[in-house]
């Protein structure tokens, strides 16, 4: 498990606000009529335009700069000319930056217009699980207390409303820094107090992905788009952390985490503040 510099973690922190940009420029224009591939090419500009390079193009034969999974498609989405938008449709986004040799690694859901309460519902409760992960993951914590935290938050959504959300199992997020995929794999589900003890300089991906419905998925013949076998909406939220010292360092969220974290309890990491 990588270990950075301070120094280190302020390169990735330029990764991060760079994805954070992409994934901002993708919102703003998505629409109806759009097609996944516009959106590619949308963050792919503002990537290298931005002195970086898209972490997913060519990555094991990935044709995009992004992944763009529509309503029931999980993750891992290939952006295509003939993948239109349509108002209502729910769109995870992907993205990943390389900057300096240093990557950044976020993920976003959204409606395509107004979506119905139950999809928005879900949008919400991946979000939070992923904050809730983020902020169990400090200093001293164990790595499958990130994981428990994340499951724990879906099942109380799921109690407050009535509804059992899936919890994808055999996708999770991982270590990062000089590599975009780094050990370990980090489950979304499971309980606490196991795994490696988290120490200041890692930093870590944290991606819960949920379904509306039944957990299992299937790979399409592309050999990369996931979806949900009942055909049920999905989400997929991601951000890349830093563990300090002080506390968790979201390094592409704009305020570092601030906001959020203090939703959970959790006290962001004093290079946080006017970080961005």
């Amino acid at each position: 498990m990588q270990v950075k510099s301070a120094d280190e973690l302020l390169a990735m922190r330029v990764a991060g606000l760079l994805v954070a940009d992409a994934l901002d420029a993708v919102r703003a224009a998505a629409r109806p009529g759009m097609s996944t591939f516009d959106l590619d090419r949308i963050a792919e500009t503002v990537i290298r335009d931005g002195g970086g390079t898209p972490s997913f193009l060519g990555y094991h034969g990935f044709t995009g700069s992004i992944c763009a999974s529509v309503n029931d498609e999980v993750v891992h989405g290939i952006p295509r000319p003939d993948k239109k938008l349509a108002a209502g449709d729910v769109v995870s986004i992907d993205c990943g930056a390389i900057v300096n040799g240093w990557h950044g690694d976020s993920a976003i859901t959204f409606g395509i217009g107004p979506v119905t309460d139950e999809q928005q519902r879900l949008l919400e409760v991946t979000e939070d699980s992923m904050w809730a992960g983020i902020a169990a993951g400090t200093a001293g914590a164990r790595l499958s207390d990130i994981s428990h935290a994340i499951e724990a938050c879906i099942e109380r959504w799921g109690a407050r409303h009535g509804h059992e959300y899936g919890i994808v199992e055999q996708y999770g997020g991982h270590g990062i820094g000089s590599e975009m995929h780094q050990d370990p794999h980090i489950l979304n589900y499971g309980k606490p107090g196991s795994g490696p003890r988290l120490t200041p300089g890692m930093a870590f991906a944290i991606e819960p992905m949920v379904m509306y419905g039944f957990e299992a998925t299937e790979e399409l013949a592309d050999g990369w788009t996931v979806r949900a076998v009942d055909g049920s909406s999905a989400a997929h939220f991601e951000h890349t952390y830093a563990v300090t010292e002080t506390g968790p360092w979201v390094l592409t969220a704009r305020d570092g985490g601030l906001a959020r974290l203090q939703d959970h309890g959790c006290v962001a990491s004093r290079m946080a503040i006017g970080s961005s």
